[in-house]
């Protein structure tokens, strides 16, 4: 039950971002278990001047094409598998859609169950109450 959201530089094409999209969402079923049709993100292109960041951090060199991948999901995945979708993000987002692995930042935030409702104001995971 992951939701992303995306955060780039304004200028790809929508099948572009379709390919970004879809490379992000493969990465996740392969390594976190996630269904295929369980399947919700934004995307938000940015002018210039709006991603702000250091181009060197921790040493990596990051260019203009930065990307921000923020992923809100249900906890409880071990560190093996959020490092394996670390690694095979970067990897698809390279192969697929030509983004330098050194681009891509992700952040990864987990929350409980009751913490989602899916429609019609009901939290359908909440254990009862």
């Amino acid at each position: 039950m992951p939701f992303v959201r995306i955060d780039l530089h304004h200028g790809k094409s929508k099948e572009e971002l379709s390919v970004i999209s879809r490379s992000i969402h493969q990465a996740m079923v392969e390594t976190i278990d996630v269904p295929e049709d369980d399947y919700f993100q934004v995307i938000t292109p940015h002018p210039p001047g709006e991603l702000l960041y250091d181009t060197g951090y921790m040493n990596i060199s990051r260019s203009e094409q930065q990307m921000f991948v923020q992923i809100t999901m249900k906890e409880g995945r071990p560190l093996r598998k959020k490092q394996a979708l670390y690694a095979r993000m970067t990897e698809l987002l390279e192969t697929n859609a030509g983004v330098r692995p050194q681009d891509v930042m992700i952040i990864v935030t987990e929350n409980t169950q009751e913490n989602w409702s899916f429609g019609n104001g009901v939290a359908q995971l909440a254990p009862e109450a």
